[in-house]
């Protein structure tokens, strides 16, 4: 799928949150973030064990790396419920086909597959609105969705944010 195709998909994907009942949402200007955003000042937020004792946790796969990741790093829940956009790499979980629909977005190349993976609140576990097609792991994305925090573990990694719907397109 070329690129200029994957990008009519993207701006398609709006229709499907409105007609998932978030007309809002699909409208609205998201927030601009950068990944030190997702780290509260002064490192004052809920910790990942905090979090998972608060919300429970969603289990994608075991925590089964032979390293040992930044447990402890605080998120903010500064955003809950915003629209945002982040830039990022992606780290592919799940497929549709040859097309992702669940991945992890990262600050830069190689996180997850090099260790240890970053803190929890630099990694965001992203379910795609529509499954779309990378062309090299190398590839920088902008995803745009809704952000939570959730304290949820991959074998790769645990993770301290979810974007779920999210739209996902080449970052220039």
């Amino acid at each position: 799928m070329d690129r200029i195709t994957r990008r009519h998909l993207i701006r398609g994907s709006a229709a499907l949150l409105a007609a998932a009942g978030l007309p809002g949402r699909a409208a609205e200007t998201p927030l601009e973030l950068d990944w030190a955003d997702l780290i509260p000042p002064e490192a004052q937020g809920i910790d990942i064990e905090a979090l998972r004792q608060a919300r429970g946790i969603i289990e994608h796969g075991e925590l089964s790396t032979g390293f040992e990741q930044e447990r402890d790093a605080a998120v903010t829940e500064a955003y809950n419920g915003k629209r945002v956009r982040l830039p990022g790499f992606v780290v592919p979980l799940d497929f549709e086909g040859t097309r992702v629909t669940n991945f992890l977005l990262v600050p830069y190349v190689g996180a997850c597959i090099h260790v240890p993976p970053p803190p929890p609140n630099q990694i965001v576990y992203v379910r795609a609105a529509e499954p779309f097609e990378i062309e090299g792991y190398f590839d920088a994305v902008l995803v745009t969705g809704v952000i939570g925090t959730m304290a949820t573990a991959t074998a790769l990694a645990e993770i301290g944010y979810e974007i779920a719907e999210a739209e996902v397109e080449p970052y220039d």
